[in-house]
């Protein structure tokens, strides 16, 4: 499913079978979670000469034979199992390393493919990205193929594991985490060790996976998709891309302009604030999700015992802040202190149903039961969201997610940039600004090998995005849809949600995507959907 600087394992979503993330993308997500993009040729497009050159080297590329294949690893991969039942098939995709240097070294990208099955009224293959940057998506086509209703029949839903994700070429730095996103702490002593986990962090890349950074880029993502575009047999392709796959989106139709027909960008990111500190910003609205949840948990006081008023509830969130700023709460197998808590609930407000904030209430009411002195068994959510934080299991995740955002774009390099902002976030906001303008791992890393595409100036696009999104803020979605003026906007209005078409519920925007999809034309204006339409 979706993800977005995911700082919490996978879960279903309501009303998907699938076993991944769709919800939790946390501060990350944001957090990433990303320095601007600009518009200028691309260097391919900039030098036609050396790209048809290019192209030549890349024929065996184009045209390589795919083995099709069971996408079942063994009894246990539950991913395969659903793709199994849906019909689908894998394969992998050669790719170069380095796409200056064709012949040189190869990696692979796992595909699924799940086939039309109306081949009279077939439009084409419809590549999916969930986001992340670093998420799987090739267990996706089942849930978006059900999405898709009867328009499904229509095309070839193809999962991709972008390069060094998944099932594709691994990536690993070693981390003893599966996200780089901590708080900066309450004092400067707090920050210093952020700032010390940030550093070892990169360091662990450089040490493992020196050689093949450089090289893990949202341009050498496109690149791929092209390859498996050619290696599809389609001359152009659409596409449906998540929150950072919205991005991906965007930089695809700028270095492959012609190559796309219909393109669906949900949770919208703007590309003049992707850079590595993709979270800069969210603060407010994190806060506006938060006070949503907690209005939630005081209707069911007697469940959870949270308080009987939003702002009970919100105060037992600072006092547990406080809590564990004076001493790391124990829960279960962890301890949770004053930077890791802020990231667990960042993690706990991305999906605007009731079962995620179930989930998130027991969190809140198992951290303060540790608060409080208690000896806490953690519940399924929080167990799983604290292995996630505080073990090296998800370590792959974000290496990959980390390596993307630090080769994209440069990070200011001075920790003393990071304290200022974390200084002024947090007078006005003491949880989320702490994290959100913290240091991570760019800080220490080298520069991009290039440099950040300049988004084209127009595309016929359909764009998705929900009023109070935590993670891809509404804004960034307005700022795309003045950008291309040939888009049009699906408005999810009254929700403070992350991903909509297929995962929210709503009747209206899944519709309207669906009908693009079905037609491959556009609203003739902009579509608002209030929550209560689905």
């Amino acid at each position: 499913m979706p993800t977005f600087l995911r700082t919490s394992p996978p879960r279903p979503a309501p009303g998907s079978a699938l076993h991944r993330l769709v919800s939790r993308t946390a501060a990350g997500a944001a957090l990433a979670l990303v320095g601007a993009l600009t518009l200028a040729a691309s260097p391919v497009a900039a030098q036609p000469t050396r790209a048809a050159a290019t192209t030549d080297l890349l024929a065996r590329y184009h045209h390589q034979n795919l083995t099709w294949k069971s996408c079942l690893l063994g009894p246990d991969d539950a991913t395969g199992k659903e793709l199994q039942q849906a019909g689908a098939q894998c394969a992998d995709v050669t790719v170069p390393l380095n796409y200056d240097d064709p012949g040189g070294r190869t990696i692979t990208v796992a595909i699924s493919r799940i086939g039309a099955t109306d081949r009279h009224h077939r439009v084409g293959a419809l590549l999916l990205n969930g986001g992340g940057p670093g998420g799987q998506t090739i267990g996706d086509p089942p849930w978006i193929r059900t999405s898709m209703r009867q328009v499904g029949e229509r095309y070839d839903v193809v999962g991709v594991d972008p390069r060094f994700v998944g099932r594709s070429t691994p990536l690993d730095c070693h981390w003893p985490t599966g996200s780089s996103i901590r708080g900066s702490g309450n004092d400067r002593a707090g920050f210093d060790r952020a700032t010390a986990f940030a550093e070892d962090l990169a360091r662990r890349c450089r040490t493992y996976e020196g050689d093949v950074l450089p090289y893990v880029t949202t341009r050498n993502t496109a690149r791929d998709m092209d390859v498996i575009r050619a290696a599809l047999g389609e001359r152009r392709i659409s596409y449906l891309g998540y929150s950072y796959g919205s991005y991906l989106g965007q930089v695809y139709a700028t270095m492959f302009p012609g190559r796309t027909d219909r393109v669906v960008l949900d949770g919208v990111l703007s590309p003049d604030r992707y850079n590595p500190r993709l979270l800069r910003g969210t603060e407010p609205a994190n806060r506006h999700a938060l006070e949503g949840w907690a209005t939630w948990a005081a209707g069911r006081h007697t469940t959870y015992g949270l308080g009987r008023t939003r702002g009970a509830v919100l105060a037992a969130v600072d006092r547990i802040q406080a809590a564990a700023g004076r001493t790391p709460l124990p829960i279960g197998d962890h301890r949770v202190d004053e930077q890791v808590l802020p990231v667990v609930v960042l993690s706990g407000l991305s999906q605007d149903n009731d079962t995620a904030y179930a989930d998130f209430a027991q969190a809140v009411r198992d951290l303060r039961r540790a608060a409080d002195g208690h000896t806490v068994t953690p519940t399924p959510w929080l167990a799983a969201t604290l292995d996630f934080m505080l073990t090296g299991a998800d370590s792959s995740y974000g290496s990959v997610q980390s390596a993307i955002l630090c080769g994209d774009a440069a990070a200011p390099r001075d920790p003393e940039t990071y304290w200022r902002d974390v200084q002024r976030a947090r007078a006005q906001d003491p949880l989320f600004g702490p994290v959100t303008n913290s240091i991570g791992p760019c800080a220490f890393w080298d520069p991009p090998r290039e440099r950040p595409t300049t988004i084209r100036g127009d595309l016929t696009a359909l764009l998705v995005n929900a009023t109070g999104d935590p993670r891809t803020t509404y804004e960034g979605a307005r700022t795309v849809r003045r950008m291309w003026p040939s888009s049009r906007l699906v408005t999810l209005r009254g929700a403070d949600q992350h991903a909509v078409y297929g995962v929210f519920g709503s009747t209206c925007a899944d519709t309207t995507v669906n009908t693009y999809l079905a037609t491959g034309q556009l609203p003739p204006t902009d579509v608002a959907c209030e929550r209560s339409s689905g």
